[in-house]
């Protein structure tokens, strides 16, 4: 009688789950290079009855009574890597990949370690030392994996493929780096990604638009009509957990009481 108890609240830690999610995305739609993510839930695996030293089949013979399956389990979360729309911004050193591609970037955690995480986020800019870098202050790479300081006096121009030039002279060439699987990243932050073992890096066909940012793929009516099938799915199962609640209630406290 209790296994519809342990299927509603696995049905409701499930909801649970995406509605933190779906609201993370929400509350990162208008986040530079954003990409949302996703849930995935499955079934949980049927569970074996069986009877053990039954007489009746022999002692030492185990005998199938059923399967029990109870409701579901949360599965993996994803991320949707679909293109944003852009944004004209009409500054030089914002930049949006058009195509696969992420921009390389030189991040410095709270202890100091440094490593290579990577980006969509294109909002570039900058410093007063003349290095190009992100809005948190990380630095942008190179084709050579080094940091790309400019001339803050001169005026920057920005090709397709990267190439960064003042006053005609090639300064250096912003790195942009793809992988062969997606499912090897692992994200960091909001809109940084860090390559897990097994990952390989390859060639990117992206082209860099000067000018442009890339915004994020997050459409908020689908969103918000998701959030809405959550809120009912949640619901529904509580209903289902209060019914039962109902019923053990009579079953104890008013069948078999003595009139």
């Amino acid at each position: 009688m209790l296994k519809g108890l342990y299927t509603a609240y696995t049905g409701m830690v499930n909801e649970q789950n995406r509605m933190d999610i779906m609201t993370n995305n929400l509350a990162n739609a208008s986040t530079v290079g954003f990409k949302k993510e996703g849930s995935t839930s499955q079934a949980f695996d049927d569970i074996l009855t069986v009877k053990i030293k039954d007489a009746s089949v022999g002692v030492r013979n185990v005998q199938r009574t059923g399967i029990n399956n109870p409701g579901v389990k949360i599965g993996e979360n994803y991320t949707d890597y679909t293109q944003g729309s852009f944004r004209n911004t009409g500054n030089t050193y914002d930049l949006a990949l058009s195509g696969e591609g992420f921009f390389a970037i030189e991040f410095t955690n709270k202890e100091g370690e440094t490593s290579t995480k990577y980006t969509r986020a294109g909002q570039f800019t900058l410093n007063r030392e003349g290095y190009l870098v992100t809005q948190e202050g990380d630095y942008v790479l190179d084709t050579n994996n080094r940091r790309i300081r400019l001339d803050t006096l001169k005026e920057s121009v920005i090709n397709s493929s990267g190439m960064i030039s003042q006053n005609g002279v090639n300064v250096a060439q912003i790195q942009v780096t793809d992988f062969e699987d997606y499912d090897y990243l692992e994200k960091y932050g909001e809109t940084y990604y860090q390559p897990i073992e097994g990952a390989r890096r390859t060639a990117a066909n992206a082209t860099i638009n000067s000018g442009w940012l890339e915004m994020s793929n997050v459409q908020i009516v689908r969103e918000m009509v998701n959030l809405i099938s959550i809120t009912r799915a949640y619901e529904s199962n509580q209903k289902i957990i209060q019914t039962y609640d109902s019923s053990l209630d009579i079953a104890v406290n008013q069948l078999g009481r003595v009139q």
